[in-house]
């Protein structure tokens, strides 16, 4: 049999088809815009993620459309989608990197308090996440906010259209701060507070839970697995499943994923937690610009596309740069929470040449992943190795400064599509294909490992000293900006 993994991504969706035994078989993708209507907002249209599944779906199962057995998706978390009594969209979603509702996360972390929403959801508010953006569209568009008869995220819109199941995960549930992530369910408290009702929302299961049989005919006999959020689907995609396993995802945003097996408390909220894929838990670091900030830079700023070449003979620089990036574009997240935050290059002179500029972001983008494994330093948690995805990870340039700012063996699976391979996985679990999570690592065969230096981690360690404090030079400015 076959089963089918789906990554319903910022800029597109990608697929996969992978055998009974874990291997690929097949590749789809497709496209979909973005809009940003204001500076800081951020929206997409659900139609075009259903459009573009379908599509991915009906070209990875071409000529086997009956022997699919299974399809879970990871998607990007925190979208606020918004259906009628008559399962219509009523607005454009609002996406993870729209900063609009910063007062109303303001409002939650310091009128309702951190304390309180840490107590109930293990976390603190986010402009990001779903209950601002919530109390956002009731301030806001309070005739929109009249005719919600459902709230979902954006792989649960995919779910609810192909098998009319009403549905979320525990992973991708934590992101909403309506869950209550050490008990595993909806915060009644919290769902008053944003004036949701609890049966606005959907239903809860784990990842690897069978929601419903597929309903369009593509695939006949196919069943939807609840799937997670897209880093809990990357993790597991790249073997990150146990106690202190690491993932780092260089998408557009970038992420740190710490699997833990018990649920613990983060000091200071500086990072989330949530529920893994795995039933378990994690911590997640989030910086809202990574691969993104890179391509604003090499795409926008210098109208190229020549990835490579901008970086070509830049190793020699390595830990002697004298020019540094804040790469705060969409504002950021972990661990500083300020979508007032902006991109910043600092340390030019009259000699800064172009190249010292793009390894400047490479490295900023570097340093703020470094920000969030410190946060999770002092929770008394560190890391040795890491694995990496996403698109970024295809520059060995980047990977080799990423493990000398963090001190620590950084390795690459050989497929690259980690959160759609994750998908697929969880399908595999879910279906009895695969007996528990462990027995994942065995099927994410790694094709670069690439150990820190020790002169070049010295290096970037007086160069990291420098860097975290920029931010705090520079937070009243942003504010100002």
């Amino acid at each position: 049999m076959f089963y089918i993994g789906l990554d319903l991504g910022t800029s597109g969706l990608k697929g996969l088809l992978v055998d009974g035994k874990g291997k690929i078989v097949k590749k789809a993708c497709s496209e979909y815009a973005v809009s940003y209507p204001r500076d800081g907002w951020a929206e997409q249209n659900p139609a075009d993620w259903l459009e573009a599944a379908l599509r991915v779906i009906k070209e990875l199962s071409a000529g086997i459309e009956n022997e699919v057995a299974g399809l879970s998706a990871g998607g990007q978390m925190h979208g606020l989608v918004m259906l009628d009594s008559d399962d219509k969209v009523i607005r454009p979603a609002i996406l993870w990197n729209d900063g609009r509702a910063q007062p109303q996360a303001d409002y939650l972390n310091n009128t309702f308090g951190r304390e309180k929403l840490s107590r109930l959801t293990a976390n603190i508010a986010y402009a990001g996440f779903t209950a601002p953006k919530i109390l956002w569209v009731k301030q806001n568009e309070p005739q929109n906010f009249g005719k919600i008869a459902k709230i979902m995220l954006p792989k649960d819109y995919l779910s609810y259209m192909l098998t009319g199941v009403f549905c979320t995960d525990f992973s991708d549930a934590g992101g909403t701060l309506l869950l209550d992530v050490k008990n595993k369910r909806w915060s009644e408290e919290m769902c008053r507070e944003c004036s949701v009702k609890i049966s606005q929302l959907p239903e809860l299961f784990e990842s690897f839970h069978k929601v419903g049989k597929i309903k369009t005919e593509i695939l006949p006999n196919a069943v939807l697995y609840a799937g997670a959020g897209d880093n809990a689907t990357a993790a597991v995609g790249t073997g990150a499943v146990e106690d202190g396993d690491c993932n780092i995802s260089l998408g557009t945003s970038g992420t740190v994923f710490i699997a833990r097996d018990s649920f613990s408390e983060i000091k200071d909220n500086a990072l989330h937690n949530f529920v893994h894929a795995t039933g378990k838990w994690h911590y997640l670091g989030c910086i809202l610009s990574a691969a993104g900030a890179n391509k604003w830079w090499i795409e926008k700023i210098l109208a190229s596309e020549d990835y490579d070449g901008e970086v070509k003979g830049a190793e020699n620089l390595l830990g002697k740069n004298t020019v540094y990036f804040l790469p705060y574009l969409m504002g950021e997240r972990s661990p500083h929470n300020d979508a007032s935050a902006r991109g910043a290059f600092l340390g030019m002179n009259a000699n800064t040449a172009r190249k010292q500029m793009n390894l400047a972001v490479l490295e900023g983008v570097a340093f703020a992943l470094r920000d969030c494994v410190e946060a999770a330093k002092a929770c008394g948690v560190g890391i040795k190795r890491a694995t990496i995805c996403g698109g970024g990870a295809a520059s060995r340039l980047w990977k080799k400064i990423i493990a000398n700012v963090l001190g620590v063996e950084v390795c690459s699976p050989e497929y690259e599509e980690g959160a759609a391979y994750g998908a697929a996985l969880i399908a595999m679990y879910g279906s009895g294909e695969i007996a528990n999570f462990g027995d994942i690592k065995k099927l994410v065969p790694f094709k670069d490992i690439i150990k820190p230096s020790e002169t070049l981690s010295e290096d970037y360690e007086r160069r990291y000293a420098v860097y975290k404090t920029l931010y705090p030079a520079l937070k009243d400015v942003f504010g100002r900006l």
